[in-house]
Order: structure tokens, then C-alpha cells, then sequence
């Protein structure tokens, strides 16, 4: 890390000592991306904490404005969390806090609910945020490890849904595009390139999150890179059903148990004895679209329970300014 990112962490880290204490810590977005000249652009935090309860309960002795003042006067810290559980995704997010001259959003969430997201996909959430690049700032779980399943998995779903053969771009993008799939604010509230802007804005930062999956999949000859001396190199993946069932098998549990309740499953004993069932595969393209469907409903269930519970907790004039700030970007990206 040079002095300039360091410091840059440091200024980042800073916020955290207005918070109670946090477990895990993340900035994305378009802070991360290296050309962003934008200081009025809002600076987006995940942070994980223990138990959301007594985290809100403490934040709103500290820092009473950064909630709506309606959830302060009619629950408190007990219908934050409530609704963050039941109706939203596990994620209460307060945004349009303002520090140090700079615009926030930070979103609190259960430490183990995250790691379930990461591991499992059940909401394809905050997992989905994992899989682009991200600055941990504290992490004091090993959040970073556990990722590397999620990013595997990340790419064994995009290689399902690309040809034979495509660019290093491609790759990204499809990696980028899969939290998008089914997301309600595609259809008006959200730039349709997206996905390949964070890439072409951040490629850096791909290729250093995903070259060790990519060199694990290359020495499985499951792909393999073309020799054209360029750092977009064109990738050939192998597309027959062994390789298939390879990819299949390194989704996670909640996706393959999807897939295997609409293709079939059959049983197989593993080497450590235990009784593992496998996805019955018949063809590629039957796999690649089963799941994505799976993927796309799991992302518009989650979105869909996200803006409600984002639009009740922020309170509806802060709902409707981000929402238009959204808006703005989406229109200007299709005229």
C-alpha cells in the first residue's frame, strides 16, 4: 500500500470513531475508482456489528441525526432492527449523513447474517457487493477470507453464462452483472451499463481480486488464456458438461439446493464417506439458465424487500432524494 492509499484509509477509517464499536468495516462504490475527481460523490459503509440491537440502541445516544426523526420518536433502536430483520434484508441503512465535509452512507448489518450472505447466497445481498472491489478497513473476523468462496463462486456462475470464448472484460462485467439480475431499480432507477463501467473504471482492481481464481481454474484446465500480450486477454473456457458439473458444484449450497429441486439430484458418496448430492446436469445451457433464474428471483425478492424497509427507515424525503439522485444517473445513461 503506497502513502497516498494509506492515507487516504486513514481519512476513510476516521468516520468509524463516531460509531459505537464495529466488528467489519468497507467503503465501495465510486470512491474506490482511481480517476473519481467527484468530491461532492456520497461515500458508501458497510459496517457489521454483533448484535444490531444494542448497536442502534448506543448510535442513537451519539448520533441521534443520522436516523429519520420518525424512527427515533415512534421505536427506536428496536423498530430499526425489526425492520431491517422482517421486512428488509437484514440491512438498515442511514444515508445522507454528513462528516468532515464529505456526504455518507452506512449501512449496519449482523455480523453472522453477513457471513451467511457470503457463504451461502441465501439473499445474494451484501454478497453480491463483496464480489466488486471494496476497502476493508476493519475486519476483525476475517471477512476477507471467508470471501474467497464467494468470489470463487462468483466466477464459476459468470463463466456458466459466457461462450467459449471472450475477453477479460467480459468476465468482470458478467461477475458485476450478476447482483443486477432482477434488481427492481434496473428497470428505472439505476444506469443500464453500470456493470461494465465499475469494471472499465476499476479493471485494476478486477484483476487483482479474481487472478488467483482465475490461475486455479486455468491449472483444473477449466479455461485457459489466450497468449496475445495484451492485459484484456481473450479467455477460451472449456464448455463440456464435466466442466460444467465442476462449475455447478462450486456454487453455493442455497443456489445448488435451487437448482437441484427443478433438474433432479442424485447421490454419490465422497471421499470423506459423507453422502454428498450432486445437480443432475443434461445439458450446459440448461444449467446456465436454470440458474440464472434462480439468481434473478433471489435478486428481485431481495430488492424488492430492501426498498420497502429502505424507504420506511429512512423516512420519505430522504427515499425520494436518493431515489432521484438514482433516477438522474439512470435517464442520463439512456439518452
Amino acid at each position: 500500500m503506497t502513502s497516498a492509499e494509506e492515507v487516504k484509509r486513514d481519512e476513510l477509517a476516521g468516520f468509524l470513531k463516531v460509531l459505537p464499536p464495529v466488528e467489519f468495516s468497507c467503503v465501495y462504490g465510486s470512491t474506490l475508482h482511481p480517476n473519481n475527481r467527484d468530491k461532492s460523490s456520497m461515500v458508501d459503509y458497510i459496517v457489521g456489528v454483533s448484535d444490531p440491537l444494542q448497536w442502534h440502541s448506543e448510535n442513537l445516544k451519539r448520533n441521534r441525526d443520522h436516523y429519520a426523526s420518525w424512527m427515533v420518536h415512534v421505536g427506536g433502536a428496536k423498530l430499526i432492527t425489526e425492520i431491517a430483520d422482517e421486512i428488509g434484508v437484514g440491512v438498515h441503512f442511514n444515508p445522507f449523513v454528513t462528516w468532515n465535509d464529505k456526504m455518507l452512507k452506512y449501512g449496519v448489518v449482523r455480523m453472522h447474517d453477513l457471513l451467511q450472505d457470503v457463504l451461502r447466497w441465501d439473499r445474494f445481498y451484501l454478497s453480491g457487493r463483496l464480489q466488486k472491489p471494496v476497502h476493508i478497513l476493519l475486519d476483525n473476523l476475517d471477512i476477507e477470507n471467508a470471501n474467497s468462496s464467494n468470489l470463487r463462486a462468483a466466477v464459476s456462475a459468470a463463466l456458466l453464462l459466457l461462450p467459449h470464448e471472450f475477453c477479460e472484460e467480459d468476465l468482470y462485467a458478467k461477475i458485476c452483472s450478476l447482483s443486477y439480475m432482477g434488481d427492481l431499480r434496473m428497470l428505472f432507477a439505476e444506469d443500464r451499463n453500470k456493470a461494465r463501467k465499475i469494471v472499465q473504471g476499476q479493471f485494476s482492481l478486477f484483476q487483482s481480486m479474481y487472478k488467483p481464481f482465475l490461475e486455479e481454474y486455468e491449472t483444473k484446465n477449466m479455461i485457459r488464456f489466450s497468449s496475445c500480450g495484451s492485459h484484456k486477454a481473450n479467455i477460451f473456457q472449456n464448455i463440456n458438461l464435466s466442466t460444467t458439473s465442476s462449475l455447478v458444484s462450486l456454487l453455493p449450497q442455497a443456489m445448488r439446493n435451487h437448482m437441484g429441486m427443478k433438474l433432479g439430484e442424485q447421490k454419490r458418496i465422497a471421499e470423506s464417506g459423507r453422502v454428498v448430492c450432486d445437480v443432475m446436469i443434461s445439458s450446459r445451457e440448461e444449467a446456465a439458465k436454470c440458474m440464472q433464474k434462480v439468481l434473478r428471483r433471489t435478486v428481485m425478492m431481495s430488492s424488492a424487500r430492501q426498498a420497502v424497509s429502505g424507504f420506511l427507515t429512512a423516512g420519505g424525503l430522504n427515499a425520494v432524494r436518493y431515489l432521484g439522485k438514482k433516477m438522474a444517473k439512470a435517464w442520463k445513461s439512456r439518452t
